[in-house]
């Protein structure tokens, strides 16, 4: 079945920016679903990197729809956090997954690492990686990344989480500024998206 040109797939997450965004990505010959058409909650995350999450997630997602999943892992690494938040960038918001209580407390962070923070060029990256599972099987896992530097302040109200305090590198905009097209051909779950196409 998986060496056939798929043409159902589920798509793991329980949050709506990153369907919209997976979904974008996908041929349009494939008949997407998402987690609330099956009801599914997510499992817990308690792998070690972004790709052991991704696969948690399709593995767990595929086996209670039998449907051919694609799940994601990604998050926000800092240098000078340690690579912080990281794997746990969506926890970093609370219970209720608020981005504005995670984007003020990675200024904190930062701030108790370097006061002077702004005038400096604070590293990061964002980390996307992408898996396809047919119940316990693996199709593949991948992963993508883009560097960038933190934003002094937030900007831009377009795209979710972290958006719109990273700024791509030799970019001067916030992905939160750019427009979703754009955004969407730089970002890593594109460069992700680009290693997994073949999959499918």
């Amino acid at each position: 079945m998986v060496n056939k040109k798929i043409t159902k797939l589920l798509i793991g997450t329980n949050n709506k920016g990153k369907l919209r965004e997976i979904r974008c990505l996908l041929p349009k010959r494939i008949k997407t679903y998402s987690t609330s058409s099956f009801n599914l909650k997510s499992p817990k995350e308690n792998g070690k990197n972004f790709k052991e999450n991704s696969l948690i997630k399709s593995k767990y997602f595929s086996k209670k729809s039998n449907v051919i999943c694609i799940a994601d892992d990604s998050g926000l690494e800092i240098d000078i956090l340690d690579k912080k938040p990281g794997i746990h960038s969506a926890r970093w918001g609370g219970k209720n997954l608020n981005f504005n209580k995670a984007i003020k407390k990675v200024y904190r962070e930062i701030k108790k690492k370097d006061a002077n923070w702004k005038d400096k060029k604070i590293k990061a990256k964002f980390v996307c990686a992408l898996s396809l599972c047919y119940l316990e099987k693996k199709i593949a896992c991948v992963q993508g990344t883009v560097e960038g530097e933190i934003s002094d302040k937030p900007r831009g109200k377009n795209g979710f989480g972290y958006d719109p305090i990273f700024i791509p590198k030799n970019r001067k905009k916030t992905f939160g500024e750019m427009k979703f097209l754009h955004k969407s051909k730089i970002d890593h779950r594109f460069k992700a998206f680009k290693k997994i196409k073949k999959f499918l």
